[in-house]
């Protein structure tokens, strides 16, 4: 199949692959390649694209310098992430966040890597009129993020009647040593395995955590004073909730919620954690939304982290340890993380509830997919729902974060 994309004779192919399964480096050596075909034109130009200019230059930039023969260079520009040769061909290295950036002069190739993440509109508004002038070819490759633009381009590349287009694919397994893809099969949920190693284009309808049952995921768990308490929180008025979680034997358990349904705040959900826990011996480790560090819930001086905080330290001094990173992750990478603790794609279950967290429960069976979006959490349906597993999410995502390929990754469902 790599021979095939590499040799065939078609404008545009569209290469969804499995992780780490070389369509990137591909890609470079293509474009390096066309430095050097010969055109009816001087100065032709190509151009190695990702959703953002620093994703672009950490993928392409420095393996290109290294690519490129020495003696082909004329200059370098680094502040325009640009390779121009001597006889005129150039290189250059574009972050599509702004796709209008690709507008201007044409373009003889490009290759658009992650496509999935960029906007739908890159392609069709903007690097395809592009392409026009000088009839350039174009690779768009990358990993799915369910049946998105991707989806659609892919199904009409595989088309027969478009004769100017090619779908390729293969799973990571073809290329990648068998201990890789077992490691990758107990780590990820199946969903993810899927989409990130055999380039499936996964799409679920309704719900959100969908390996969740109670019959693998609700059982009795035991307190250990001794051991670290994981304090998680999605700071809320109606209802006030947290989570309540310990780490034993690889399994992350959720032993306890507090659920405070009307007028709550920061200080009455850390009362409570307090009234049920002022003798727990252990660290304390505390996770959750990360934007509680830019406004409070209560009527008190201070963000909801520093409230929470004042609170917890002179009971627990020198025990506790903030564990929230300065900006949210993305709400699909922590789906993906709590959904590959639920059951990963070799079967194994490391997220547990205790049969009294009738809500967290609640919310593992009912947070659904808001309709009508690729894959967004419904927030609106039943207000109740989502703060607890989001909660959980934000612990689950910064201890157990879903990495394939050194890149977090996230499935649109």
């Amino acid at each position: 199949m790599q021979k095939a994309l590499w040799r065939e004779a078609v404008r545009f192919k569209v290469v969804p692959a499995g992780r780490r399964s070389g369509k990137t480096e591909l890609a470079k050596r293509r474009l390096v390649k066309a430095l050097v075909e010969p055109k009816d034109w001087p100065n032709p130009r190509y151009a190695a694209c990702a959703p953002t200019r620093d994703q672009a230059k950490r993928i392409y930039w420095a393996d290109l310098k290294r690519l490129v023969p020495t003696n082909w260079v004329d200059r370098i520009v680094e502040t325009e992430l640009s390779i121009q040769t001597k006889w005129g061909a150039e290189l250059q290295v574009l972050g599509m966040d702004k796709p209008e950036r690709i507008e201007g002069s044409p373009w003889d190739g490009v290759v658009l890597d992650e496509y999935a993440n960029m906007k739908p509109v890159a392609w069709s508004a903007h690097t395809r009129p592009a392409l026009s002038d000088r009839q350039g070819w174009a690779w768009m490759i990358g990993v799915p993020e369910g049946r998105n633009h991707y989806y659609d381009l892919y199904t009409f590349a595989c088309d027969p009647a478009n004769t100017d287009w090619q779908g390729y694919t293969w799973f990571s397994a073809d290329i990648l040593p068998l201990s890789e893809i077992e490691a990758a099969q107990r780590e990820l949920d199946p969903a993810t395995y899927r989409q990130e190693y055999e380039a499936a284009f996964v799409a679920f309808q309704g719900l959100v955590y969908y390996p969740f049952n109670r019959g693998d995921h609700v059982r009795p768990l035991s307190y250990d004073a001794a051991e670290p308490l994981m304090l998680c929180l999605d700071f809320n008025v109606s209802p006030g909730v947290a989570a309540i979680l310990q780490e034993c034997n690889h399994i992350t358990g959720v032993i306890d919620e507090i659920h405070i349904p009307r007028h709550s705040n920061t200080p009455t959900v850390i009362n409570e954690f307090i009234a049920r826990y002022r003798n727990h011996k252990g660290p304390i480790h505390l996770y959750g939304d990360a934007t509680g560090g830019a406004r409070g819930t209560a009527q008190v001086a201070g963000t909801d982290w520093e409230i929470a905080s004042n609170l917890l330290r002179p009971l627990f001094s020198g025990r506790i340890s903030n564990r929230v990173p300065k900006s949210n992750p993305a709400e699909r990478a922590r789906i993906n993380a709590v959904n590959s603790r639920l059951k990963s794609a070799a079967g194994d279950i490391r997220l547990v509830v205790d049969p009294k967290c009738t809500f967290v429960i609640k919310d593992f069976e009912g947070v659904r997919v808001l309709e009508g979006t690729s894959g967004e959490i419904d927030k609106k349906d039943d207000p109740t729902l989502t703060h607890l597993t989001d909660a959980i999410g934000y612990a689950v995502e910064y201890e157990h974060p879903v990495s394939a390929g050194g890149k977090a990754r996230m499935v649109k469902i």
